[in-house]
């Protein structure tokens, strides 16, 4: 038996429902998405078993093989807060166009008096600034930069937290928060006196608790930790 031919023609498919759902993920993702700038040396840490996550809101270190210390907060707020009263303490002048680009960084290895100047190079420039010989680490003269970073840093990141909480808690909202932690990060081929001198400059500080960055050995990736 013959089959009878369909009357209505061949099926079609109206596509113009997915074109437009396509173009708004592609607008969405546009909108929302937070290009991050390329950190200013990138260094290869040790591995280790660890498996714990950085925290979110972290307060880091980071040197490099050749001994040279950068500075970063995650927490854009007290970046800027902690840059103002650094300037203040250095008598370093910085317009509030270069501590809201300043927010950005994710670290630097200059010192302030570099600092507005580092700010205002290209991103593409900064990795071959020509001051970017580490934050000050000098454990003898005053001129400790590092150890003022870490102590306004600290205490800016600790104050933008609690604000957070505070206001949370104000609207009856939760706060998932982590509190800021310090974080040391090295090359595996940096020289333990190098980090033996940052080290130094967060006991002295009576910062006793800070994490160790690694990688996870093997490769893959971090599992959270049991909690």
């Amino acid at each position: 038996m013959s089959k009878k031919p369909s009357k209505g023609g061949s099926p079609s498919i109206d596509m113009t429902p997915m074109v437009d759902l396509a173009f708004l993920l592609v607008t969405f993702f546009m909108l929302t998405a937070s290009f991050r700038m390329a950190e200013p040396v990138v260094v290869d840490p040790p591995s280790s078993i660890g498996q714990v996550d950085l925290p979110d809101n972290h307060i880091m270190v980071t040197i490099d093989d050749k001994g040279r210390s950068f500075f970063g907060i995650s927490n854009s707020t007290a970046k800027m807060e902690a840059l103002r009263e650094m300037a203040a303490k250095y008598k370093v002048g910085f317009t509030e166009e270069q501590i809201k680009k300043f927010s950005g960084l994710p670290s630097f290895g200059v010192d302030i008096k570099d600092l507005p100047a580092y700010i205002n190079a290209k991103e593409d420039e900064r990795k071959n600034f020509k001051g970017q010989t580490g934050v000050p680490l000098d454990t003898i003269t005053p001129n400790n930069q590092l150890k003022d970073w870490i102590a306004i840093g600290g205490k800016k990141a600790v104050e933008t937290y609690l604000a957070a909480k505070d206001a949370a808690e104000a609207k009856n909202q939760d706060f998932k928060a982590e509190k800021p932690r310090y974080a040391i990060k090295c090359a595996a081929k940096t020289k333990y006196i190098f980090v033996k001198d940052v080290v130094k400059t967060f006991t002295d500080l009576k910062i006793y608790q800070f994490n160790l960055i690694t990688s996870l050995e093997g490769g893959g990736t971090v599992i959270n930790p049991v909690k």
